[in-house]
């Protein structure tokens, strides 16, 4: 079941919220696990190569672009920043861009295990 658009309650009316607020994600990447790495894929169209930032830092990867269209007066920016449950061979990371799609491919440390508490689901 879809979540609406727009909450149906009176206490919005009147006020200018994003139609969007409520939506639950977002669609422009993908993350899988594959033979010993994870691979993110980031839907980037319209930005240069020049305008793409990748860092790693402490077990978080940043992904940034920023592009401006002078002949429009518009400024494109995105970010987002992906942390992992194992632990990544830094050295090793891998990123290319190729027709708006930037793949980002992250090998696992050899035995690594993932991190964090496993949660109960009551039902």
């Amino acid at each position: 079941m879809a979540l609406p658009m727009r909450p149906s309650t009176s206490w919005t009316r009147g006020i200018d919220l994003p139609n969007q607020l409520f939506e639950t994600g977002s669609d422009d990447y993908e993350l899988y696990e594959a033979d010993d790495e994870f691979v993110l894929t980031v839907e980037l169209p319209g930005f240069d190569l020049e305008d793409i930032a990748v860092s790693w830092d402490d077990g978080v990867l940043n992904v940034s672009a920023e592009h401006e269209d002078e002949q429009r007066g518009r400024q494109k920016t995105y970010h987002r920043r992906f942390r992992f449950p194992k632990r990544i061979v830094e050295e090793e990371i891998d990123a290319e861009y190729t027709n708006g799609v930037l793949e980002i491919t992250l090998p696992v440390e050899s035995g690594a295990t993932a991190r964090g508490t496993e949660i109960e689901v009551r039902g």
